[in-house]
Formats: C-alpha cells, sequence, structure tokens
C-alpha cells in the first residue's frame, strides 16, 4: 500500500518526455494503468474524468480520465510483480508518446481460422476433428525516450494477485 501513484509521478513523466520532444497522441501523452493504481489517482483534486473533456476528443477505448496533459486508459492486463515488500503487489503504468512502437501490419489481417473435418489425415474410424486459429502479429519498441515506466502501490497491493 506504500509507494502509491502520485500527481507529482505524472507531472514529472510528463515533463521527461517533454525534454526527449516525445509527439503526443491526439494532444497528449497516453497512460495504461491498472485499476488499482487508478482507484488512487482518481482521488486527487486534479484528476479530470474522462466525461468532463470527451465532447471535445475522441475517447479511447477504456479512457478513464486525464491528468498532466495525459490521458489514462485503463486495463486489467496492466503488468503487475508480487516482488513488493511481504510479498505486496507492484503496479506497472506504461506513459507513451505517440510512435514510442509499432505493430506490424499483415496483409489478408494475419489471422486465420482452421477447420479439420472429422477423419481429415490419419484418422481411420473417423473420430477426430479440430478446429483452431494462429495469428501473426508483433510489436516492437521503438523509441526508448517516449516510454515511461513508473512501478508502484497502491491500496490493494496487499491483495492484487501477479499477472
Amino acid at each position: 500500500e506504500s509507494c502509491k501513484l502520485t500527481v507529482d509521478d505524472i507531472y514529472k513523466a510528463a515533463r521527461f518526455l517533454k525534454t526527449q520532444n516525445a509527439p503526443k497522441i491526439d494532444g497528449s501523452y497516453v497512460a495504461i494503468i491498472h485499476p488499482d493504481v487508478a482507484y488512487d489517482l482518481m482521488r486527487d483534486e486534479e484528476w479530470i474524468d474522462v466525461h468532463k473533456y470527451s465532447s471535445a476528443t475522441e475517447i479511447f477505448e477504456g479512457e478513464i480520465g486525464k491528468l498532466a496533459g495525459v490521458r489514462f486508459v485503463e486495463s486489467t492486463e496492466a503488468k503487475i510483480w508480487e516482488t513488493g515488500e511481504n510479498g505486496a503487489a507492484v503496479f506497472a503504468t506504461l506513459i507513451l508518446g505517440a510512435d514510442a512502437y509499432g505493430v506490424t501490419s499483415v496483409t489478408g489481417g494475419g489471422i486465420e481460422h482452421i477447420v479439420k473435418q472429422k477423419g481429415y489425415g490419419n484418422d481411420p474410424l473417423n473420430q477426430r476433428s479440430s478446429i483452431g486459429w494462429k495469428g501473426l502479429k508483433t510489436a516492437k519498441r521503438l523509441v526508448e525516450e517516449y516510454i515511461i515506466r513508473i512501478e508502484s502501490g497502491s491500496t490493494f497491493s496487499n491483495t492484487a494477485k501477479e499477472n
């Protein structure tokens, strides 16, 4: 529960990205934050809920608010480690500038859905069929100076599980 993410931490991160000339994404930097960490940050009076500025801006999926020129997208996929003091959870919050990373674009979507009918291949008694999928996609960090990872605790550090 100690070492919670603070408003000052966000201002420092935004300042660092600015000093690196990190371009913004639709006028802001973007943070990926776990709901447990967002709970603590949203209680600050400087927090601006997404509904207060969304009429002028397109909302990202999962976007919850803004602070210090950083828009926050909440995700339970934000990394958690159980390496803190007494096994308490440590949460990662990523703050990104534009072009910090890239994602492949595969012609044809990069996803293949595969269905094998009963009796296909070496199945003389027609007992087996299968269904599955495979996908081709990757992400690559392009400019390290445009990415900040802040590790913090939260009010829920004692009950959160590593993911």
